[in-house]
């Protein structure tokens, strides 16, 4: 093996602090206060606490945490009213999974719009563009699974 200058020392560190979540054990170490998905359970949906959004429509909020292998996870519902959009077309991080359950949503996948109905699944990769509009004439329901966290620069900087 050879000698290991400062610059290989720090890049080792780096990479092993990225991959920190995760001991040798497989167990998660999670940030301080993260809710450790350990267990398996049930979310009934007429169980699931209801927010009222700005634009006429819901939320219902389903999970959040850290999985046993580490990845940072977030699944919410949500009821779009017709005509609507939830926020402006955003990038992060994180990337997410839609599963359209009634409606016809717009997806915009970075400035190319792509319609999307009951049934259809939508990927928003991360740091990718994106955004939807409930194009439909009835309220649209559909599931949002985030993979991934925000990293503090991306929080200070507003992406």
């Amino acid at each position: 093996m050879k000698n290991l200058n400062r610059r290989d020392v720090f890049l080792g560190l780096s990479a092993m602090a990225a991959m920190g979540v995760v001991t040798a054990e497989g167990q998660t170490t999670a940030l301080p206060g993260a809710n450790v998905l350990s267990h398996s359970e049930t979310f009934p949906f007429d169980k699931l606490p209801v927010k009222k959004t700005a634009n006429g429509g819901a939320s219902r909020a389903v999970v959040q945490g850290v999985l046993a292998t580490g990845e940072t996870v977030e699944m919410h519902e949500t009821t779009l009213p017709p005509g609507q959009m939830p926020h402006p077309p955003h990038k992060h991080r994180h990337s997410e999974f839609m599963m359209v359950r009634e409606g016809q949503l717009e997806f915009d996948n970075d400035g190319t719009p792509e319609r999307v109905g009951p049934g259809g699944v939508i990927f928003a990769a991360s740091d990718v563009m994106h955004g939807l509009k409930n194009v439909g004439e009835v309220d649209a329901n559909y599931f949002v699974i985030a993979i991934g966290r925000e990293s503090e620069l991306q929080k200070v900087v507003g992406r």
